[in-house]
């Protein structure tokens, strides 16, 4: 059995404006439409928020509105809500930004791969039957994703399937530490991680490339360093899982550097990470500078998350 809510509208013809509001309300929500002023959507929290807002919204303005529940066996209503066009037209656009990137071309296609993502998010918010077309889509967008990683840095290090192994701060103090020059944000995390929690006296070293890393330090974020990407871990997630730090600030972090590094859900304090990153990265030529002034902006993002925490307990 399943639970529907159903909205009847009596919209009055004069008043545009609002019939124009009403309906884009109804079309955000993603309510299907039986007939000319009757609307439709699976009976849950956000919908029923949503349907009793436009009910209040026509009733202000002499309007005639009736949100009732109604239910039924099977699936019959299911199909007015199928998605499949509007994630096919999805997966043509995903298609044409990954036929047409080159590395030059590999920033404004970012940009516009974070549209898709935002409309794919959007698109997913109102499925309210997901089937095969949801996952084929976003396992596009972060084909897509990744290929821009890869255009805008050709030594972005690549995914491996393998186990991590659970590993003592104490064990790694004192050390070199070595990754690719001029940091961007999954490096850039890794480090202050590095320095701020695992080993405090780090020393780094900035490489021209992963084939100059010495016998001795400790490289990440490239392929065939210590520490890299493993399954859907970035760096930064690898060395929260490999020291055991994944406190809940942390991961919120770690889910912005994600985000920036490798797409999928946007967190919402990654567009200001990102502008702010790459204002210092552009101003700032000493990677070590880089580092010290990065560093400062992940001190008040932890700041920040763990007072979330303590003021959400």
């Amino acid at each position: 059995m399943i639970s529907w809510l159903l909205l009847v509208l009596g919209l009055p013809t004069a008043n545009a404006t609002e019939r124009m509001r009403a309906w884009r309300a109804l079309k955000a929500c993603g309510a299907a439409v039986l007939r000319d002023g009757v609307y439709l959507l699976p009976d849950h929290v956000a919908g029923r928020e949503a349907l009793e807002g436009v009910e209040r919204e026509v009733l202000a303005i002499n309007g005639t509105a009736y949100l009732v529940s109604i239910s039924e066996p099977g699936e019959r209503f299911a199909s007015l809500f199928d998605r499949g066009e509007e994630y096919a037209r999805l997966r043509d656009d995903i298609a044409r930004g990954l036929g047409e990137l080159t590395s030059e071309n590999a920033p404004q296609t970012a940009r516009q791969v974070r549209k898709l993502r935002k409309a794919f998010t959007q698109l997913a918010a109102i499925d309210f039957f997901p089937g095969e077309a949801r996952q084929i889509t976003d396992s596009a967008l972060q084909a897509l994703e990744t290929a821009i990683s890869r255009a805008l840095c050709a030594d972005e290090p690549s995914s491996h399937e393998e186990p991590i192994t659970p590993l003592a701060p104490e064990d790694f103090q004192g050390r070199r530490w070595a990754t690719r020059k001029r940091p961007w944000i999954d490096r850039l995390a890794s480090a202050w991680l590095i320095r701020h929690f695992i080993d405090p006296v780090a020393r780094f070293l900035w490489l021209d490339s992963p084939h100059d890393c010495p016998a001795d330090a400790l490289g990440f974020d490239f392929d065939g360093a210590a520490f890299s990407h493993v399954g859907q871990r970035v760096t930064f997630e690898t060395l929260l899982a490999s020291f055991q730090l994944e406190s809940p600030a942390l991961l919120r972090i770690a889910a912005v550097v994600h985000y920036l590094d490798v797409g999928g859900n946007p967190p919402p304090e990654a567009s200001g990470v990102e502008r702010v990153l790459a204002g210092l990265r552009d101003s700032i030529l000493d990677d070590d500078q880089l580092l010290q002034a990065a560093g400062s902006l992940f001190n008040g993002l932890l700041t920040a998350f763990a007072n979330d925490e303590k003021h959400h307990d």
